[in-house]
């Protein structure tokens, strides 16, 4: 494996001493560095890091025509002990790989992913903050940069690490409407891939569902429309009848990392959980049996995000979300590994 160069900013101040902790937006700034490799004649080369700065690419790149994108989202954490870990970043790699194959990109060896994210976290450790509630978040791409009108694979392709500063992405509980008319993905397509497409495909239905008042979506089965998938950057758990319920992995839903850490500590802590088809009607029936039934998501982005109205078919629902709910008592155990606060006996922390 090549050795990482370092370029370091020339600027006498990094952007995070100054940078407002307290109160920003996310994914508006950039941390002060990047890293980049390209692959070219059949392997990745020049891997780097780089003061931030925009990228000249030809109008005739792939990635502008004919959809060869393909990202993770990750996040850093700081310990209350000060120490600085990426958190699950093997696994993270393996379905950015699972990406890559299915959109016929080059896949990248575990080495140069984890080299390239240990030596830029390193780098860019200042803008992790001890407080509460903020994280650096970790943005691995790959794109098609060929310069070749005609529907074809890529030769040529850049691999970049960006990072910016994050706080709660939903700030508050969300409203959400289940989905019966638009699809987001379709078994045996590129549902459980990240790649760009599968977001734009997602706009149209989300904007509709925004101007009614509403958050999210939550997307059900392109075959029948009955069975709730995932819903929006989360993936979906009920917990009812006092087990964990969320739907079954497949080739139309991703495999999210919070979702198996989740699920891995419910276990531990000695909830059913079930993995399995949910059809909306279920849900619909659960709740208007007056029975206690918790809805949220969890991703990388959202953590859990509790979610406080439900639509279906037109009615408001309105789902658990007080103080005593399960899903903070399992956001609070997840928080607690992270923060260094409980064993991390599944090793999921990888500190730089």
């Amino acid at each position: 494996m090549n050795t990482i160069k370092i370029e370091k900013t020339e600027s006498k101040e990094s952007g995070w001493e100054t940078f407002n902790f307290k109160s920003f937006q996310f994914g508006e700034t950039p941390t002060d560095h990047f890293f980049l490799a390209e692959f070219k004649n059949g392997k990745w080369v020049n891997p780097r890091i780089e003061p931030f700065h925009s990228l000249t690419i030809s109008p005739f790149a792939l990635c502008f025509h004919y959809g060869q994108t393909v990202f993770e989202g990750m996040k850093a954490f700081r310990q209350d002990d000060g120490k600085v870990h990426i958190f699950r970043p093997k696994k993270h790699h393996k379905r950015f790989n699972r990406s890559l194959e299915r959109m016929c990109m080059p896949e990248i060896e575990e080495e140069l992913f984890l080299n390239a994210l240990e030596k830029l976290i390193q780098l860019e450790q200042h803008w992790i903050p001890k407080e509460e509630g903020v994280s650096l978040y970790i943005r691995p791409f790959i794109i098609a940069t060929e310069p070749r009108l005609g529907v074809k694979i890529a030769n040529e392709y850049l691999f970049c690490i960006t990072c910016t500063p994050m706080g709660l992405y939903y700030p508050k509980p969300v409203r959400v409407k289940v989905e019966t008319d638009y699809v987001r993905a379709a078994e045996g397509g590129a549902g459980y891939a990240k790649c760009g497409g599968n977001y734009g495909a997602a706009f149209f239905a989300t904007k509709k569902a925004n101007e009614q008042g509403f958050d999210q979506v939550i997307w059900t089965d392109a075959k029948t429309h009955e069975f709730i998938e995932e819903s929006g950057t989360m993936n979906l758990m009920l917990f009812m009848d006092n087990k964990l319920v969320t739907p079954k992995l497949s080739s139309s839903i991703l495999d999210g990392v919070t979702r198996s850490s989740i699920l891995q500590i419910a276990k531990d802590l000695g909830i059913q959980v079930e993995e399995r088809p949910v059809s909306w009607k279920e849900l619909k029936e659960q709740l208007e049996s007056g029975n206690r039934v918790e809805l949220f998501g969890v991703g990388t982005a959202a953590v859990i995000s509790p979610i406080s109205c439900v639509q279906i078919q037109e009615v408001d629902y309105f789902p658990y979300i007080e103080n005593d709910a399960v899903m903070y008592r399992l956001k609070k155990e997840l928080d607690n590994i992270r923060r260094g606060r409980t064993t991390d006996k599944y090793h999921w922390n990888h500190f730089i």
